[in-house]
């Protein structure tokens, strides 16, 4: 009688046990979370399935759950995906928050939607909302930092908010800071090259490939730095051979480096199938490097991206970069059909899709100027400065295309390293359009303090940086002068 009753009680024991939330990272999590960062999302779904028959009380899933909503979202940049899958943001916090307290991963996973969401909503313009979310995923990660101090995937997290709040543009940070966002770029970065060698020695060296998305945005996008191309893509060497995710940032790192060949190269050998998330920014970023490359099939590319994709960003972009594709071969029938597209399609979201539509209501451009540009962008500087070989400012009737010629000839010059001649042609753009509405003038200005930065004439970088803030009304107003007051506050000023 008295073994019955302790089997009795030892059951009852056991099952009150496992019937208790838990967070348990474990070997299923794991393949689950590697399927999501290879944005193998129906196999990441079908793993979490089986934890969840195995394991119901696995709050892990929940997590990974939310990774998945991430992705869908990321990828896919849809309105109607946000707004469908947002109201999981709050469910999962409310039942994260009623798990077991004592675990490291309690209030580390409670950051982490916390954190996503606010990345999301930035992207759609939220900008209050998703800074309160970074803000509560800050404050969650320093008090976990502070019960568990030797758990490393928080270091993951709190050096991207470090990035991010750092990053706040000059001309925000004043209102920014009375709301407690502060940060330091330099030291988020350290945090998260850091984790890169001690994840590797860990428990949870799975975490190494959102490590490195973190750090190709972050070096590519918040704090971009050419120099750090080879060091960022040895990075990405690290992941999965067949991750979709690793196809996409290195196609899109090297297409923002300029290193336009290889760009393409890598997002040729993209997998494919359909295990894999549908991603049609990858036929954007395709296309337009093959139109830097001048490829015949650049149209085919650009056409499958607008026709796959629903969501806000690069629509009037890519009709604009298909009307130019045809301008260029003299197909004015196609040319005048797609900037008709521009015009009638899209969001203004993005400051790219802000610009197509601007230079659709403008005059055409002048076909040598819109090759020269093309080339540059895909860093064949040789190639923009045969285009433009033999030209004279005087060849061009519009003000706009004077100042875009000596604008073109500086940032060529620039990246060629033949300073002087950069120099000269910056200066011409800065006196023939400092009072037009294009952003040659200004970013001539902030190119030439760069230049004279380099040189550690802070005297001389300063003025032109100061010259940079001084122009108004302009195309990439903001962001010009928030670098040029960057730039200042390098040196002291």
């Amino acid at each position: 009688m008295f073994k019955k009753a302790l089997l009795a009680l030892s059951l009852i024991l056991l099952s009150t046990l496992h019937s208790k939330a838990n967070f348990d990272f474990n070997s299923n999590c794991v393949n689950a979370y590697n399927a999501i960062f290879d944005l193998r999302i129906k196999d990441a779904q079908s793993l979490l399935q089986k934890e969840k028959s195995a394991n119901p009380n696995n709050a892990i899933v929940a997590l990974l759950e939310n990774y998945i909503d991430f992705f869908i979202i990321l990828s896919s940049e849809s309105k109607a995906d946000y707004n469908r899958l947002k109201s999981n943001r709050d469910s999962r916090l409310s039942y994260l928050a009623k798990q077991d307290r004592n675990s490291p991963y309690y209030l580390f996973a409670q950051a982490e939607v916390y954190l996503q969401w606010g990345l999301l909503k930035s992207r759609f313009q939220e900008y209050l909302s998703s800074g309160f979310d970074v803000k509560k995923a800050d404050n969650l990660l320093s008090e976990n930092q502070k019960k568990f101090p030797s758990f490393l995937p928080n270091k993951k997290s709190s050096g991207l908010i470090d990035v991010i709040l750092g990053s706040i543009p000059s001309n925000v940070k004043g209102i920014a800071s009375t709301f407690g966002f502060s940060g330091n770029v330099n030291n988020g970065i350290k945090t998260l090259e850091s984790l890169m060698s001690s994840l590797s020695k860990s428990n949870y060296g799975f975490y190494t490939d959102e490590v490195v998305f973190f750090l190709c945005y972050i070096e590519t996008d918040l704090v971009p730095d050419k120099s750090n191309y080879n060091k960022i893509m040895a990075y990405t060497n690290r992941m999965n051979s067949q991750s979709l995710l690793k196809s996409y940032l290195q196609g899109y790192v090297a297409s923002r480096n300029a290193h336009n060949d290889s760009a393409i190269a890598y997002l040729a050998k993209r997998p494919r199938g359909s295990a894999y998330l549908d991603f049609p920014k990858l036929d954007y970023l395709m296309g337009s490097a093959k139109l830097n490359r001048m490829d015949t099939d650049a149209n085919v590319y650009l056409a499958s991206y607008l026709k796959e994709y629903n969501g806000i960003n690069y629509v009037k972009d890519g009709y604009l970069k298909l009307a130019y594709y045809y301008l260029l071969r003299g197909d004015e029938n196609h040319y005048q059909a797609f900037l008709k597209m521009v015009k009638s399609q899209g969001d203004l979201y993005d400051e790219k899709d802000k610009q197509a539509l601007k230079e659709a209501n403008d005059a055409r451009p002048d076909i040598n100027l819109l090759k020269a540009r093309f080339q540059f962008d895909g860093g064949y500087y040789s190639k923009a400065l045969q285009t433009l070989s033999g030209k004279d400012v005087n060849d061009f009737k519009l003000l706009r295309d004077k100042t875009e010629f000596h604008y073109r000839l500086g940032r060529i010059y620039d990246e060629l390293s033949r300073d002087n001649e950069a120099l000269i042609e910056y200066q011409k753009a800065i006196y023939a359009g400092k009072n037009t509405s294009y952003y040659y003038a200004a970013n001539a200005a902030l190119s030439i303090g760069h230049i004279f930065e380099k040189r550690n004439d802070k005297a001389r970088a300063a003025n032109f940086y100061k010259q940079a803030i001084a122009m108004k009304n302009h195309e990439y107003e903001n962001s010009i002068e928030s670098k040029a007051k960057e730039g200042l506050k390098r040196m002291g000023y």
